[in-house]
């Protein structure tokens, strides 16, 4: 059974990402990191596909940007409007349409790693209605998946970006099948959660080419004063 992998992103030259990291590291810097980031990201999920038949997809936050090369190495999904709620539920029935389960990730988690997302996809290949979720520590939650229909309002119903995000999240979808946890993970939000980033980057086992190039940029990020 196939399943689909939406990676949430932003367009730098068209939204402002990272915004709380402008302060510290300056806006330019925080954008390259937030690409270097991403390219993480998809380089686990691309390993992953590789062995197990998980496809990867940009979710991009710009319709516009869809006709660009900003986005290139994968194919694309259009988030369309709305609040985060909406467009993650559009994104997961769209990749329902194509899979048979669905998982959706950020850009804030460089360190995933390729395990992580095969238990993932592997418990989600079941016929019985299963879910996974993995939380961050701030709160909030860094991967969601899951292997049937679910309505817009239970995407709707919590409130993003709060310290309980992912209490609330998990409750609202109590009723979408079995729920197996993965391990937390510090997002890359602000200066604060650089070191505890790079510290699980760096014990990787085996980190890819593009999770390498992200250690480094977090290592001189830490070493450097803020530019413009």
């Amino acid at each position: 059974m196939s399943c689909g992998l939406a990676i949430f992103v932003k367009t730098p030259a068209l939204t402002p990402v990272k915004t709380r990291l402008w302060p510290d590291v300056g806006r330019r810097r925080a954008e390259a990191l937030y690409l270097v980031c991403a390219e993480a990201v998809a380089s686990v999920a691309a390993q992953q596909g590789t062995t197990s038949g998980l496809q990867a997809y940009w979710a991009v936050a710009e319709t516009r940007a869809l006709h660009t090369d900003a986005w290139r190495d994968l194919p694309h999904l259009d988030q369309g409007g709305g609040s985060l709620g909406e467009r993650m539920s559009r994104v997961y029935t769209r990749l329902r349409e194509r899979h048979h389960a669905a998982i959706l990730v950020g850009a804030d988690a460089p360190q995933l790693d390729a395990p992580m997302l095969r238990r993932a996809s592997d418990w989600l290949c079941a016929l019985e209605p299963r879910q996974v979720l993995g939380r961050a520590f701030d709160g909030g939650f860094w991967l969601f998946g899951a292997n049937n229909p679910i309505e817009t309002a239970c995407w709707t119903r919590p409130s993003y970006s709060a310290g309980d995000t992912a209490e609330r999240f998990a409750h609202t979808m109590a009723g979408h099948g079995r729920r197996m946890e993965l391990g937390w993970l510090h997002d890359l939000d602000t200066v604060r959660d650089l070191p505890s980033v790079l510290a699980s980057l760096s014990v990787l086992p085996e980190p890819t080419t593009a999770q390498r190039r992200a250690i480094r940029w977090l290592t001189e990020l830490q070493m450097r004063p803020a530019t413009p």
